[in-house]
């Protein structure tokens, strides 16, 4: 039950790749930063989430919002729901606060969110997804494959405890979580994500970041904030520079 001044929810939105669990390392900082509750789920197709039949930003952000069940019907009046996603995760919570979903979400704060593709990488984008499951002979060369789709590679080591949820064995054999056909989910429409919500957005990008750009963004019309000396992963790579952005909503 939320008190008089309402419960704050933080849910957290992995990228490509990822799992909720690169979020870990928050936990201890939202433990001071973050007077609520969070959540870090997968996505569909990635760590333990089930694969979907296609993938969309609208089929990621349904079976977000399935997940929630319980929490989601739980909000009162007074609770808030802030959700910050990272690159696809960010388009995801993007589509969670579309007016159609009626999820009663209070801001976005998107980060790393690629605005611009180019038909080579859309091709790509759609080659990669249509490759059967790639399998290794050892959890070192599994977990070295993830951290490069995931882009964490040089962030993690590939016995970090984050990695572990990538990884599936099977038969001595190991291979990623994730469903090889999530690459197929296709280029983001974020003007049109962008007007079919009301929620205030921001929308977030590490300095060194060279999948979009600060023109890029600002030509989208909501707020912009750029965290200096940081990458695409500036989540995993500075946590309370992205947990500053938050302060606003806490």
């Amino acid at each position: 039950m939320a008190d008089e001044t309402g419960t704050r929810h933080l849910l957290l939105l992995h990228g490509m790749g990822a799992t909720g669990e690169v979020w870990l390392p928050w936990a201890p900082l939202l433990e001071h930063r973050w007077a609520g509750r969070w959540l870090a789920p997968d996505l569909a197709g990635h760590g333990w989430s089930p694969p979907l039949p296609a993938y969309s930003f609208d089929a990621l952000a349904r079976r977000v919002l399935e997940g929630l069940g319980p929490v989601a019907e739980r909000l009162g009046p007074r609770d808030r729901l802030v959700v910050v996603g990272h690159s696809l995760g960010g388009v995801v919570a993007l589509a969670l606060a579309a007016r159609s979903l009626r999820l009663p979400v209070d801001a976005v704060v998107g980060l790393g969110i690629k605005v611009a593709w180019t038909p080579a990488e859309l091709d790509k984008a759609r080659e990669l997804a249509q490759r059967p499951v790639t399998w290794f002979a050892s959890r070192d060369e599994a977990a070295r494959r993830y951290l490069r789709v995931s882009g964490l590679v040089g962030l993690l080591a590939p016995d970090h405890p984050v990695v572990e949820a990538g990884l599936r064995r099977e038969d001595g054999r190991w291979r990623l979580a994730m469903d090889p056909a999530a690459f197929a989910v296709g280029e983001p429409r974020l003007p049109a994500l962008l007007a079919a919500t009301d929620v205030p957005v921001l929308l977030a990008r590490g300095e060194q970041d060279q999948m979009v750009t600060d023109a890029q963004l600002k030509e989208l019309g909501v707020p912009v904030a750029t965290l200096p000396g940081l990458g695409h992963n500036a989540h995993v790579e500075d946590p309370e520079a992205l947990l500053a952005l938050l302060d606003r909503y806490r």
